[in-house]
């Protein structure tokens, strides 16, 4: 199936690359100040996807377990995802995370964590895969990132996520990930931890400064920073008056950000600016409502709304 796309407009006549995404599909429970998600579809990997979808030809790889429920099977499928390189290991339950969010959502407790059948998974990329020219390494161990990347044949950008555990047990892991890395995407905590600076522009012009060429600080509800070559660069974030889920957030504004240089086969400075002002517009969606359900159902013609007003917003 091919889901309704955005219509970037691009000089280039070829159609979107593809987009790999590999990573975490989870299920999740949810509690917020005023109300609760249970047994909810999570997992980085699940909103990265689904956001790229809505620019260009998207695959993912991940893994779920015994307990992984058809329509989810569905949900992914009608955006026209391809799902051959998921795994289903029938030995145990699908990764679940429990949390809990604290009045206006500034700080988020992890309540409970079961790994299931993500504790054994490694990524393996079918053969089709393998020259995927746009790849998404959501925050998964770095030695299986770099596992992905050692199977690829060619590609031309590769954004990672990192999160603070990795950090903290694989520090010199993530490091060699960064060299290996065109966009690396941190929130702004991590990128404190990674680079034990207190200054975030300090700590976003070190991350430069380890190999990766383009890093993305993402600073939630007060948006995001681009490090390039001789600057910075800030965009703020859509402005949203009814917050219900921020989980997957950050992985939607990765994966929104990929699908767009997907879509214009462009990874300059520019297109990546662009890009996002997308990826900005299409997680502010996924806020709204719990789960994915917001992001899978918004459509494009409300995310290119949104663009259009955070370029009013930001124009002089």
């Amino acid at each position: 199936m091919t889901p309704a796309r955005l219509k970037i407009s691009t000089n280039n006549s070829q159609p979107p690359a593809d987009v790999l995404v590999v990573g975490s599909v989870a299920y999740d429970d949810i509690i917020t100040p005023y109300t609760t998600g249970e047994r909810i579809l999570g997992g980085a990997a699940a909103y990265a996807a689904l956001a790229a979808s809505y620019f260009a030809p998207t695959r993912i790889v991940g893994v779920v377990g015994n307990d992984f429920d058809q329509k989810h099977w569905d949900r992914l499928s009608n955006h026209g995802i391809d799902l051959e390189g998921m795994q289903v290991d029938e030995s145990g339950p699908t990764f679940y995370w429990k949390g809990m969010y604290h009045e206006n959502f500034n700080h988020r407790e992890t309540l409970e964590l079961e790994l299931g059948v993500f504790s054994n998974f490694r990524p393996t990329l079918p053969e089709k895969y393998k020259e995927t020219s746009f790849i998404m390494l959501g925050n998964i161990d770095p030695e299986l990132q770099l596992h992905v990347l050692d199977q690829t044949l060619k590609h031309t950008f590769v954004l990672a996520d990192t999160m603070d555990f990795w950090i903290e047990t694989k520090r010199h892991e993530v490091r060699e990930l960064i060299r290996k890395t065109d966009l690396f995407a941190i929130n702004d905590s991590e990128a404190k931890m990674l680079t034990e600076e207190n200054n975030l522009i300090l700590a976003g012009y070190k991350i430069r400064d380890m190999g990766a060429k383009y890093v993305v600080v993402k600073k939630g509800e007060h948006g995001a920073y681009l490090f390039y070559p001789g600057g910075v660069f800030a965009l703020p974030a859509y402005p949203i008056t009814g917050i219900k889920d921020p989980t997957g957030a950050g992985d939607t504004f990765a994966g929104g950000l990929l699908g767009y240089l997907a879509a214009v086969q462009k990874t300059d400075l520019e297109s990546i600016k662009q890009a996002m002002l997308y990826a900005t517009a299409t997680a502010s969606v996924t806020v709204e409502d719990f789960s994915c359900d917001r992001l899978e159902h918004a459509g494009p013609q409300l995310i290119e709304e949104r663009v259009q007003a955070l370029r009013e917003m930001v124009t002089f």
